[in-house]
């Protein structure tokens, strides 16, 4: 049976395509670095305590900053390493804070190590 001479193509092609396929690409640009970078920087922060998931997620921002400043991430890891766990969870913080959409934060709580032990409730 042949197919009458008309103008449409024989293939039913949705012609949102190249809009969800653009959209969908959006924001997912490949990302690229050397192997013993990111197990260095991974590596990092899991010894200093981090959860995998958390290194991973800390290890790509940081690669990614350090990519966009023209920094060597061994020399960023390096000045790091001399940093005590809570700033080190600070420095983290602000650098994810910075790096993340504005509509949403991450907080941390600062104890107060100077707790006076004449707190008390006085009944009158």
């Amino acid at each position: 049976m042949a197919l009458p001479n008309t103008n449409i193509p024989n293939e039913s092609k949705d012609s949102s395509a190249p809009v969800k396929e653009f959209f969908n690409k959006f924001f997912t640009d490949p990302i690229n670095f050397p192997s013993n970078q990111v197990d260095a920087v991974v590596g990092f922060f899991e010894s200093r305590g981090f959860d995998k998931v958390a290194s991973r997620s800390t290890a790509t921002v940081l690669l990614q900053q350090a990519k966009l400043d023209g920094v060597n991430v061994f020399e960023l890891v390096d000045t790091l390493k001399g940093v005590e766990s809570a700033k080190l969870s600070f420095m983290v913080t602000e650098i994810l804070n910075h790096n993340r959409s504005k509509i949403s934060t991450l907080g941390y709580k600062i104890t107060n190590p100077n707790e006076s032990t004449e707190k008390r409730n006085i009944v009158v």
